[in-house]
């Protein structure tokens, strides 16, 4: 077998005062495309990705665009990008598509733009929440997920023996309680604006839903594997379908690791703020060679 590059792209949360600074003082391509990105989203979001305090950066309409454009132009600077297959962790399967050229750098930045508003203001309708589960197989946190009253789901498949529950914030606090004491070495509710990719996300996909199918999409230059299936797609159909569920439904981001290593990824490099996907990628397939940029 042929070992193939596979190029991964970080989610939400990755963010830090000072990303992209070096990259915009380095490149002039980088500069360009920083400089771009301000007119578009028409505020100067470099000044909050450069010298903001990590409160500005939290603010969801901040953050999944400067974790995007941060991702988008590390891609386009890389010495050697050159992908056989690529993926995103939530917000990181636009920067996958966009650094794939199914989509071009401007209509990406608007649909994510759109993306942190329609969860902005899902999240402030209904008040939801997220928790990290740590030491319990899937099927338990499912089962018991399952058994509580109210929204509570899975939302993010991270590796095995750590999963992300998404819903209601009594039900995820039920569900925090009956998961310790199924054996769960911690179950921790995350300092998160809202319940992400589980049903209460949905005024947001229906919000979404529209400015993703008026997005030109085309065929990309490699197979991205997406959240909803784990599995790779080129057929631009297919891939807009994936993005627009991928706001209600969970992150399979272990199966999408272990799908890319059965057809034949061994060297990752993740391009983006932060080291979240290399460390998850080494306990998913420990071979496997991971190098960040930053």
């Amino acid at each position: 077998m042929t070992f193939m590059k596979a190029f991964v792209f970080p989610g939400q949360g990755a963010q830090f005062s000072g990303m992209g600074k070096e990259l915009y003082q380095s490149y002039p391509l980088a500069k360009e495309l920083f400089e771009q990105a301000n007119e578009i989203l028409r505020f100067r979001i470099t000044d909050i990705m450069f010298e903001g305090s990590d409160e500005e950066l939290r603010q969801t309409k901040v953050t999944q665009p400067a974790i995007f454009i941060h991702s988008v132009v590390l891609s386009a600077c890389h010495h050697d990008f050159t992908p056989e297959m690529v993926a995103g962790h939530s917000l990181g399967e636009f920067s996958a598509l966009v650094a794939a050229e199914a989509m071009n750098f401007e209509d990406g930045l608007r649909l994510v733009s759109a993306r942190a508003k329609a969860m902005q203001k899902a999240c402030e309708s209904e008040p939801s929440t997220m928790a990290a589960v740590l030491g319990l197989d899937d099927e338990k946190v499912e089962e018991i997920c399952a058994s509580i009253h109210g929204v509570v789901i899975p939302a993010n498949y991270n590796c095995a023996g750590q999963l992300v529950i998404s819903g209601s914030i009594q039900s995820v606090n039920e569900a925090c309680e009956a998961l310790k004491d199924a054996g769960a070495k911690r179950a921790i509710v995350l300092a998160v604006g809202g319940g992400f990719h589980s049903p209460l996300m949905e005024p947001a996909r229906k919000e979404l839903a529209a400015a993703i199918e008026a997005t030109k999409i085309v065929t990309p230059i490699c197979p991205i594997y997406q959240n909803v299936d784990a599995m790779p797609h080129t057929f631009p159909k297919e891939i807009k379908n994936n993005l627009v569920i991928q706001l209600t439904a969970p992150v399979r981001w272990r199966q999408i690791v272990e799908n890319m290593w059965a057809d034949g990824a061994r060297e990752f490099t993740e391009l983006g703020p932060g080291s979240v996907l290399q460390n998850l990628i080494k306990k998913i397939e420990p071979e496997s060679i991971t190098h960040g940029y930053q």
